[in-house]
């Protein structure tokens, strides 16, 4: 296993037009994502849809990894989530949430930490979203494969599924709380 980037290394830009030159050259071996990012994230953000941000390698400038993320609900219903709410009066069939639309990482940039920054990305956003809005889920639609990553930091199954993308979700209530103890004590 390569040795971990340092966050540092790293710069994030939310793509814009000027990005439109450089995003053939993200490599990856996941066809769908790459035509994704070169085909459709530009418009989706432009019809606020969604929006992406890319991350480069500073020393090289190299695009090497990029997120999307955007507003939606989770589906709660007949769930263990559903129940826990409902057991507090809440009977919801769904909850706001921050979803993370597509995550991609530059193939030869695997498995160096770059996933987990990412991740953390979409928690602070998430976190600036709530001060606003209720929200307090990050949700993803992840795809087998991606399991264990999700579940190291520390997602849950909404709803386990035969086929297709498995449900996830990151229940944010911890952190907003210390958010909000810390903007008390800062009065």
């Amino acid at each position: 296993m390569e040795e971990k980037i340092p966050q540092d290394n790293l710069k994030v830009e939310k793509l814009s037009e000027k990005h439109k030159n450089i995003l053939e050259t993200f490599k990856t071996e996941n066809v769908e994502l790459k035509k994704f990012l070169v085909e459709d994230a530009l418009r989706n953000q432009e019809l606020v849809i969604s929006n992406t941000y890319l991350w480069f390698y500073k020393p090289n400038n190299e695009l090497v990894a990029y997120i999307t993320i955007l507003t939606d609900a989770i589906g709660i219903h007949g769930t263990g989530l559903g129940e826990y709410f409902q057991d507090k009066g809440i009977l919801y069939k769904t909850l706001p949430a921050l979803k993370i639309g597509r995550i991609c990482v530059g193939t030869e940039y695997l498995d160096r930490g770059i996933g987990t920054y990412m991740i953390k990305f979409a928690m602070i956003k998430l976190l600036i979203i709530e001060h606003e809005a209720g929200c307090r889920f990050i949700f993803a639609d992840v795809k087998r494969e991606a399991v264990h990553f999700y579940k190291k930091l520390d997602f849950v199954i909404l709803k386990l599924r035969e086929k297709g993308t498995i449900p996830m979700y990151l229940d944010m209530i911890k952190q907003i709380e210390t958010q909000r103890d810390e903007i008390r004590n800062q009065a």
